[in-house]
C-alpha cells in the first residue's frame, strides 16, 4: 500500500497513505471520509433501483440549460471547457444522467416526510416585516411606547428622531427576515402578535428595542425552501443508512 501509486508530481509519488496523512493532518480527513461514505450509499440506492430511467429529452435539457448558463453555447468554447475537465462528452453527459438520477432518488425517500416536515415547522420558514426603535436607556424606551400607545405617536416619527439603530433612516423599516433568524427573545415576543402590534421594551446587547410586526409573508414549500428542506432530510436519509454499522479505515 505504502509504494501505491495515488498522485504523481513529475517523477515524485504520492501514495494514498501519504494522500490520506496529509488529509488527517489539514483537518479534511473527516470530510473527505463523509463524501465517500455519501456517495456509496447512493450508489447501493441506485443499484437497488436499476429500472430508475431518465427520460432522453430531459437530460438534453439539463445540458443545454447549464451550457446556456455557463456561457458555453458555442461548440468550440464547450469542447475547450471539456479539454479543461479532463472529460469527453459521453463522460460529460453520464455525469448528468448520474446527477439526474441522484435527484430522483432526492425526491423518492424524501417525499413523505418533506409537508409533514414543512407543516410542523411553518412558522420558522415565514418571513417577517420589522420595524423598530433602538434606544440606550430602558425608561426612554418605555416613554416612547408610551408616547405610541397613549398620545398616538407617530412610529415613524419617533424612530427617525430618535433610534440609535441604522434602519432610523428608512423611518425604523427592518425589511423582510426569516422567523427563524431572529433571536430567541424576538421571536418569543412577536410568535402571537398581529400587523400593527408593538412590541418591547426588549433588551437585546445592552440596548432596547421597540418593535412593530409589520407583515407576515407565509411560507410556501416551494422554490428554493423546498429545495433547502428536500437536502436536509436527504442528508439524514443517508446518514440514517450507516447507523448501526461498522465503518472502520483500513489504511493507518
Amino acid at each position: 500500500m505504502e509504494t501505491e501509486k495515488f498522485i504523481t508530481i513529475d517523477d515524485e509519488t504520492i501514495s494514498l497513505r501519504q494522500a490520506l496523512g496529509y488529509l488527517r493532518t489539514s483537518g479534511d480527513l473527516q470530510q473527505f471520509i463523509m463524501k465517500i461514505l455519501r456517495q456509496h450509499v447512493i450508489e447501493e440506492e441506485l443499484q437497488s433501483q436499476a429500472d430508475l430511467e431518465i427520460d432522453a429529452s430531459l437530460l438534453e435539457q439539463a445540458i443545454i440549460n447549464f451550457r446556456l448558463q455557463n456561457q458555453l453555447v458555442q461548440s468550440d468554447r464547450f469542447d475547450q471547457w471539456l479539454q479543461s475537465q479532463s472529460l469527453t462528452y459521453g463522460t460529460f453527459r453520464n455525469q448528468f444522467a448520474a446527477g439526474l438520477k441522484i435527484e430522483e432518488i432526492k425526491n423518492k425517500v424524501t417525499a413523505e416526510q418533506l409537508e409533514d416536515y414543512f407543516q410542523k415547522n411553518q412558522q420558522a420558514f415565514e418571513q417577517v416585516v420589522l420595524s423598530r426603535i433602538v434606544v440606550e436607556q430602558y425608561d426612554k424606551a418605555v416613554e416612547l411606547k408610551a408616547q405610541l400607545e397613549q398620545a398616538g405617536a407617530s412610529f415613524e416619527a419617533l424612530a427617525k428622531e430618535h433610534s440609535i439603530a441604522g434602519e432610523r433612516a428608512y423611518n425604523g423599516m427592518m425589511g423582510a427576515i426569516l422567523f427563524s433568524q431572529l433571536p430567541p427573545a424576538i421571536r418569543d415576543a412577536i410568535s402571537k402578535a398581529q400587523p400593527g402590534d408593538i412590541v418591547g421594551p426588549l433588551e437585546l446587547e445592552g440596548r432596547y428595542s421597540l418593535l412593530r410586526l409589520e407583515q407576515r409573508i407565509p411560507a410556501t414549500l416551494e422554490g428554493q425552501l423546498k429545495r433547502q428542506l428536500q437536502e436536509q432530510l436527504f442528508e439524514q436519509w443517508w446518514q440514517s443508512k450507516l447507523q448501526n454499522k461498522n465503518v472502520k479505515l483500513q489504511v493507518e
